[in-house]
């Protein structure tokens, strides 16, 4: 079987940043009491023509630009994001319709906070499997069209933006992305939503740090134990980017004393797929983790849901 590896990243954020002063205008809030509870100092705000399947196409055509494939190469686009407003064509179509693609496979995944490492693993499945050979892995995500701006819980944290990835299949017999450790907890999917009309974000804040901190670390140590990989081997981890209270607990935790964590929610706040996407093409942008260096990926959150795999950084 042919394996996988990610060939380049890109990245894209709206040009528009809100501080927390500027949230301060708008509800009772500070910049000292947001800091100190999520960590994040500045969101990106997408402007109203800026769309899901915009954006996603940005950071798409950064990352295939990147990656030295032509369009027509691109086989199969799988786009992650929960905030994409019409139902057909969807993201994915539309993003291959700008690009223009060659009649690749079009499928967008709602598996929200953990819908990119989702994609990437599908991704990665279908290459092994023989029904792609290069992909586009993109998360995107418009969270400020679905966050009620005069609740100071909710929207301090949510940004726009979208991170891509091309993904090519690989005879290399050290696998370029590991096996993926997918899971839910489907009882307590309720704990973060996306409901109504208007849809609007809500979520049980304290529900959701004492699950994803008590839990998790162990769960991300599997991650690495079906890659053969310690913790203190990764060079990188990108955790979801949902609050900086979560992710330097479970990072701590996890052991991965050597690594880089990424913690891009400090001035993106949190956008949900498009996080972990965003924050590692940063990270490669800025060569703070080696070419071929594992890199741990570990999404969660909404639906309770989690997805986690090892990755050789581009």
């Amino acid at each position: 079987m042919t394996g996988s590896r990610v060939l380049a990243l890109g990245h894209y954020q709206p040009s528009r940043v809100l501080t927390n002063d500027d949230l301060a205008h708008l509800v009772e809030t500070d910049d000292a009491w947001i800091r100190s509870r999520v960590g994040i100092r500045t969101r990106h705000i997408a402007a109203p023509d800026e769309t899901v399947d915009a954006m996603a196409a940005e950071a798409a055509g950064k990352a295939l630009a990147t990656s030295g494939l032509a369009p027509q190469d691109i086989d199969l686009v799988l786009v992650a994001t929960c905030t994409a407003t019409d139902r057909s064509p969807n993201a994915a179509a539309r993003v291959a319709a700008r690009l223009g693609l060659d009649a690749p496979a079009t499928m967008d995944i709602n598996v929200v906070c953990s819908g990119f490492t989702h994609a990437l693993a599908a991704a990665d499945h279908a290459i092994r499997a023989g029904s792609a050979t290069n992909a586009l892995v993109i998360g995107a995500e418009k969270f400020t069209d679905v966050v009620d701006w005069s609740d100071r819980t909710t929207c301090v944290l949510v940004g726009d933006g979208a991170g891509a990835a091309v993904v090519t299949a690989s005879e290399d017999p050290e696998p370029g992305i590991g096996p993926v450790l997918w899971g839910s907890v489907p009882q307590m999917g309720g704990a973060v939503r996306i409901e109504g009309e208007p849809a609007r974000f809500a979520q049980e804040g304290q529900t959701v740090y004492r699950w994803a901190t008590t839990q998790l670390p162990a769960i991300a140590r599997r991650v690495c134990e079906r890659s053969g990989i310690l913790p203190e081997d990764l060079a990188g981890v990108v955790l979801h980017q949902a609050n900086l209270r979560i992710i330097e607990p479970v990072a701590e935790r996890i052991g991965a004393v050597n690594a880089v964590v990424a913690k891009d929610v400090v001035d993106s706040g949190n956008t949900s797929a498009a996080s972990v996407p965003l924050a590692l093409s940063k990270l490669v942008e800025r060569r703070e983790i080696p070419s071929g260096a594992p890199v741990l990926l570990f999404a969660f959150g909404g639906n309770l849901s989690y997805a986690g795999q090892v990755i050789r950084c581009p």
